[in-house]
């Protein structure tokens, strides 16, 4: 073959590629990582979506973990006004370090008295059992009763596979975490109480002249990465909930079971890199945005605006925004009186014949009859225009 010939020929294929392979490439999902844990889960926040998962129901010993629900029934109890952060816990002999032999301590001394919001560092910044035992007793008088606060609040939060016996996490075998009820946990944290949640963000306590790191070193390697906990006893393995933010985009990862400090990371790592790769989000509606306008017969207005009641988010494959199609059904003709927060159809969300979201169409505004003869009038032209509409479609 000459030269000119393979020339050729090498340009045809380099067409090939650029009007074939790439645009078949750029749809392509790859499998998650393969992850090295007992279980795991990967969830974009403000969808809901679980991009992947593995054995994210199984019931397993939460460690330091459990700390999160510590922190947020404090969060809640703040927020609720029943405490303030400046208030003062007396330390008791049941928070005294000596009861917690080397395992992680915020080094809180009996008699003393602490700042609630210390406590709180403690708790997320130096995984504190002492500090994390201190506030159980603040806030419900014993460590057995915080537990019942937590297991109500767990209900409360649709975490089904869950069970507290106390506010620390060292082990008991009738306390259990599962990673999905983790990521719900986290996600009620970020959204619920995103002042207390930047306390995640915090990479060391001082307290008592000792100064400790936080150990989710995932805030000193990903500066998307502003939370949340770390865990580890030996029955747990290593473990770590983590969440990123990158633009819109928030995705809050749990990895429990794994081998090593550095395992937690790096298979945190592998989620948050497949997540933020492959996937995008996007805001598709806000609570009380309108979808459309539909004609109203015999109404004051002649025209009602519909939309939605909930906030639409979703998660798709990145490079696909453009192909998702938007559908508005209205279930009839709308005839006034029309009552604002009424159903009236349904809009639903798809991509290549996937439905991605379906929610309801609700009037967001009403439109008060008419009078008798603007109705009656009205009344003519919609016989009229359904004997027209009959006779067209013979």
């Amino acid at each position: 073959m000459r030269f000119s010939q393979v020339f050729r020929v090498r340009i045809l294929l380099t067409l090939c590629a650029v009007f074939i392979g790439v645009p078949a490439l750029a749809a392509v999902i790859p499998e998650p990582p393969e992850i090295n844990s007992r279980s795991h889960i990967l969830l974009d926040l403000n969808s809901g979506r679980v991009l992947t998962e593995y054995q994210a129901d199984e019931p397993l010993p939460p460690a330091s973990l459990t700390k999160l629900m510590t922190s947020y029934v404090l969060s809640y109890e703040l927020a609720q006004g029943s405490v303030n952060d400046a208030d003062l816990v007396d330390v008791s002999e049941n928070a005294w370090a000596k009861n917690f032999p080397g395992s992680s301590l915020m080094w809180i001394e009996v008699g003393t008295k602490v700042r609630v919001d210390d406590l709180h560092r403690g708790i997320i910044i130096s995984s504190g059992n002492d500090a994390s035992v201190a506030i159980a007793e603040h806030l419900a008088g014993s460590q057995e009763a915080f537990a019942e606060v937590m297991n109500k609040h767990a209900e409360t939060l649709g975490m089904s596979s869950s069970h507290f016996m106390n506010a620390h996490g060292l082990p008991d075998p009738n306390q259990y975490m599962t990673a999905r009820d983790l990521a719900i946990l986290a996600g009620a944290l970020i959204k619920q109480f995103p002042e207390q949640y930047k306390l995640y963000s915090e990479k060391e306590y001082t307290y008592n002249n000792i100064t400790q790191q936080n150990r989710n070193k995932l805030l000193w390697r990903d500066s998307s990465v502003d939370g949340l906990k770390t865990g580890h006893t030996q029955e747990a393995g290593y473990c770590l909930v983590a969440s990123a933010k990158r633009g819109d985009m928030r995705l809050v990862s749990v990895v429990m079971g794994t081998k090593n400090l550095e395992a937690r990371s790096r298979e945190t790592q592998k989620l948050f890199a497949y997540g933020f790769r492959y996937f995008e989000s996007h805001k598709m509606y806000a609570s009380g945005d309108r979808v459309l306008d539909e004609k109203v017969w015999e109404g004051l207005a002649t025209s009602v605006s519909l939309g939605v009641n909930e906030d639409i988010t979703l998660t798709i494959p990145k490079g696909k925004h453009a192909a998702m199609s938007i559908d508005s059904v209205v279930d009839e003709v709308l005839v006034a009186p029309v009552e604002a927060g009424t159903r009236y159809g349904t809009l639903t969300i798809s991509l290549e014949g996937e439905t991605l979201a379906s929610a309801p169409l609700i009037a967001l505004n009403s439109i008060e009859q008419a009078g008798f003869f603007a109705r009656l009038i009205d009344l003519a032209k919609r016989r009229l225009q359904e004997v027209l509409g009959g006779q067209s479609e013979q």
